[in-house]
């Protein structure tokens, strides 16, 4: 069974070579998140391929195995690509930062452009870019929608907490006012537990004024 597996996995990995891209800014050659993905889901499924059919299938049943492992571990992967390549494209000047680790993705809202000082109350001006979230959202509904409000250090514990709570309420309600499922949203506030940035200075803290929305696989 080892040989056939490996086979499998060793296809699976001259496939893989076809989907590197050279980096326009580098010029190093980099592989897609969804071929990883895929190559993994490879992996696996020649293993259990092989192990589920009879002696004289093996090879076929890791060939096979390979195949539809690859296809379902390269869903989900080429899933979060097409999502991250939307939000960036949505996002883009609205000062909004999309980042990407492994199967999560990651919204940090600094706290300048979505509430005024010491309020709940959403900006006028945020109304657009949450409306860009909205239809990305919408389109692309595999997600938990994770809210975390915080704050700096100014001010008490017990205010920051509930300004924080009540900031991510306030993203949390309109989005699903607009149409996102409540099922898929969490919200909670940490006030000032966990910075980013050092409240000894001015721009610190306005650091750590944010509105974060994790995004992670239902």
């Amino acid at each position: 069974m080892k040989t056939q597996a490996l086979f499998a996995v060793g296809l699976s990995a001259v496939l893989l070579t076809g989907c590197a891209t050279q980096d326009a800014y580098t010029g190093e050659q980099k592989t897609s998140r969804s071929a990883l993905y895929g190559l993994g889901g490879a992996a696996a499924g020649a293993v259990v391929g092989a192990a589920t059919s009879s002696r004289s299938d093996r090879t076929k049943g890791a060939l096979i195995g390979a195949t539809v492992g690859g296809a379902a571990g390269a869903g989900y992967g080429y899933y979060v690509d097409q999502q991250e390549a939307r939000l960036r494209q949505e996002l883009t000047g609205t000062g909004v930062q999309v980042i990407r680790n492994g199967d999560n993705l990651q919204l940090i809202m600094p706290g300048n452009i979505t509430f005024a000082s010491n309020s709940s109350d959403i900006s006028s001006s945020f109304y657009p870019t949450l409306n860009s979230l909205v239809k990305v959202f919408k389109e692309f509904d595999k997600n938990g929608v994770a809210i975390v409000g915080h704050t700096d250090s100014t001010g008490s514990m017990e205010l920051n907490m509930r300004l924080s709570q009540d900031r991510a309420n306030s993203v949390a309600s309109y989005l699903t006012g607009q149409g996102v499922p409540g099922s898929r949203i969490s919200s909670r506030g940490v006030g000032p537990t966990q910075p980013i940035a050092s409240n000894d200075t001015t721009a610190g803290r306005a650091q750590n004024r944010r509105v974060e929305i994790n995004l992670f696989p239902l």
